[in-house]
């Protein structure tokens, strides 16, 4: 700053003190030049803007998919040594802790995506500076927001249970004290508000891939209609995805998970990533544009001829054999989803493939939905994988319709073989291994085909869980306590409120 700049501001400081007729002088940021939220939503490109904005903690949630199947009898933790990967570890053996690194940071990621959610919907009709900007779009754009609001919830009730819940505005350390947790009821409740708010919003079709749809919305409606045990509400949503005729099964299970069949036809709601612009950030792992599970996933030291597809990795969320073995003979979806890196050696001599066999709690098998490939990263290529979380496929929505209605007040099990049955013919490929059974029977079978069908993608423990076979299933696990995870500590340390039991 130059002498000339330093004796206006003096001059201009000394004639408000003379003329000043307020004891306190208002200060304008802008005369520092600070940009504040005054300067937010003043146009259609700044609402859309900040709109992608609130889709980014997607990403960062990367590793409740890994828990879903490592908290399960699906995965084991694997990596290097007991001392690795170290959260992971915990969840797998039930050796929960407050202090688990993981469990804190999503917890901190799910309430970003809160945060960021509710400032945009408390902008919603007029911005900070008390104006309204009007757009052609705009209540769909919102539909976005309510959506992803909603899914963040769903994310903080089915790992914690009862938990903080606020919708008007963001909160911040000043705000800790006050925060309170929220019967699941009450959570559950303003997920269905924002779920229903986004369905009358929404288009059924985006121009932008990963974009929220009406269809996403209704089927996330749906899955949370599920774990109310609300099956007459479920059936009555997710009914028009199927006859919307939006959606087929694709026929090769295994092409969904490539990179090629990234919001494909069986695709609801994926969560992007990509590695077109890479970060590189070691401390903040999942932060970046890319899939980090994927390199987790990867078989060590794994190497070859220039045609063999795969990239080495980290060897953790390895796939039992207690999954494995649960696949019927002929069932297309097992090689894919416990993948056997010795069988498809021995399948594939001339790749001349060499690796070696992971460390720790070595099953054999190795999660090839999401197994890093070779020329599908980039930058720090472990943080940028670009591979895809499949969060709600058209699968999953027959499975979900046919538990519905089996299990509503008027159970139709006719339809819920149907849509049972559906998922099985592309399965095997042909139409012999249809379920016939109807009542419990059928539910079990249907509960069983979510296993099948889902392993590896995120659900298995949060199913066993709402469905109450947790106790009976999983090692370690102690019923009243495990059912949910611990609140973070310094999260309890800095707002008070109570731990969950058993921790």
């Amino acid at each position: 700053m130059n002498k000339r700049y330093i004796k206006l501001i003096g001059l201009v400081m000394l004639i408000t003190t003379f003329t000043g007729c307020k004891k306190w002088i208002e200060s304008n940021p802008h005369d520092r030049f600070v940009v504040t939220d005054l300067d937010y939503l003043k146009s259609e490109s700044d609402y859309r803007t900040m709109a992608i904005s609130v889709y980014s903690p997607l990403q960062w949630l990367n590793q409740v998919v890994v828990i879903g199947d490592i908290a399960s009898d699906n995965s084991v933790a694997g990596g290097e040594s007991a001392s690795d990967v170290l959260p992971l570890q915990q969840i797998d053996d039930f050796t929960l802790t407050s202090t688990n690194s993981t469990l804190y940071d999503l917890w901190q990621v799910a309430y970003e995506g809160v945060n960021r959610s509710n400032y945009l919907i408390q902008y919603k009709e007029k911005n900070k500076a008390g104006e309204t900007v009007d757009f052609n779009g705009k209540d769909a754009l919102y539909g976005e927001i309510y959506f992803l609001r909603a899914y963040y919830y769903f994310t903080l009730v089915k790992m914690w249970g009862d938990v903080p819940l606020f919708t008007n505005g963001r909160f911040d350390n000043n705000d800790a004290k006050s925060l309170k947790r929220a019967p699941k009821a009450e959570v559950y409740a303003q997920i269905e508000t924002d779920l229903k708010a986004a369905i009358a919003a929404l288009p059924v079709n985006q121009d932008q891939k990963g974009r929220v749809t009406k269809y996403a919305a209704q089927a996330l409606l749906g899955k949370v209609y599920l774990y109310e045990n609300k099956f007459n509400d479920a059936d009555a949503v997710l009914e028009p995805i199927i006859t919307s005729n939006a959606f087929s099964l694709v026929s090769d299970y295994a092409s969904i998970y490539l990179a090629a069949g990234e919001n494909g036809p069986e695709s609801v709601f994926e969560i992007q990533y990509t590695n077109g612009s890479p970060y590189y950030n070691w401390g903040g792992a999942t932060r970046g544009q890319g899939n980090y599970a994927v390199q987790q996933n990867g078989i060590r030291g794994i190497n070859g001829s220039a045609a063999m597809p795969y990239a080495a990795g980290w060897s953790t969320n390895l796939p039992t054999q207690n999954l494995a073995a649960a696949y019927a003979a002929g069932d297309q979806r097992k090689a894919i989803t416990a993948f056997d890196i010795e069988a498809y050696k021995t399948a594939h001599p001339e790749y001349g493939i060499t690796y070696q066999v992971a460390p720790y709690k070595n099953t054999g098998l190795y999660n090839g939905k999401y197994l890093p490939r070779k020329g599908e990263t980039s930058g720090q290529v472990e943080l940028n994988y670009l591979n895809n979380f499949r969060v709600l496929r058209y699968a999953e929505v027959l499975l979900m319709a046919a538990e519905a209605n089996n299990r509503s007040t008027t159970p139709n099990d006719l339809k819920a073989q149907d849509y049972l049955n559906r998922v099985r013919a592309r399965a095997f490929g042909d139409d012999t291994h249809k379920v016939t059974a109807t009542g419990n029977t059928l539910k079990q079978a249907i509960w069983d085909e979510r296993r099948l069908e889902l392993a590896m993608d995120g659900d298995r423990f949060f199913d066993l869980v709402r469905t109450g076979q947790a106790a009976t299933k999983l090692t370690g696990f102690v019923a009243g306590k495990h059912e949910v995870f611990p609140i973070p500590q310094e999260e309890i340390n800095v707002t008070g409120i109570p731990q969950n039991t058993g921790y």
